[in-house]
């Protein structure tokens, strides 16, 4: 078994944070696991990409182009920008809300139509599923909480080989201890809205 996740967002919004916990995950499950991380400009919410391949004898973090198990975006434009990372038999894990670059804050540039932004994506893989996971964050109490929802999100997605528990365990391991509520209910909360 071999199984690989690019993840995919802007900075700031946890991806890393991300990584390390399906990463650390999938050791406690006993499988191997390779992990690499391409930031853009972190600091100043450009593109970041990290890939976690998981399973028995996997040697490298790198994975052809289109190779994904799963593509968990955090993020509308980057999802279209990275979907060719997937395949057609590939999970996509779409958050439907998008992080405003400075130039659209600004009101210089206008941000694309989310449902166009979809539609794409579903043009070229069949499995998206889609998520508002910082309005679910929101909801659980902090917007900052959006990637624990796309983790319990992950935990819903047919065919991850890994489990709610072992997800959520590696979750809570590694968020600060004051924050361990907040992060239980938004993963609860990711859960449950994919479920549905």
């Amino acid at each position: 078994m071999k199984y690989s996740i690019q993840i995919v967002g802007v900075g700031g919004q946890g991806v890393l944070m991300a990584s390390m916990v399906l990463g650390n995950a999938a050791m406690e499950a006993g499988y191997q696991v390779c992990m690499s991380e391409v930031h853009g400009m972190a600091q100043r919410g450009g593109s970041v990409l990290s890939t976690v391949r998981f399973g028995d004898e996997v040697y490298s973090p790198l994975e052809a182009t289109g190779g994904a198990d799963l593509l968990m975006s955090f993020e509308p434009v980057e999802t279209v920008r990275s979907i060719r990372l997937a395949n057609k038999g590939s999970a996509v894990l779409m958050n439907l809300d998008p992080v405003l670059p400075g130039n659209v804050a600004a009101g210089f540039e206008e941000y694309p139509d989310i449902s166009s932004l979809v539609e794409f994506v579903k043009s070229q893989n069949p499995n998206v599923r889609t998520i508002s996971a910082t309005t679910i964050a929101e909801e659980a109490g902090k917007a900052v909480a959006a990637n624990a929802v796309m983790i319990g999100a992950v935990a819903a997605t047919p065919g991850f080989p890994l489990s709610k528990e072992q997800l959520k365990k590696a979750l809570l391991e590694k968020v600060p201890p004051k924050t361990v509520d907040l992060n239980s209910k938004a993963f609860d909360m990711g859960y449950d809205a994919m479920k549905q």
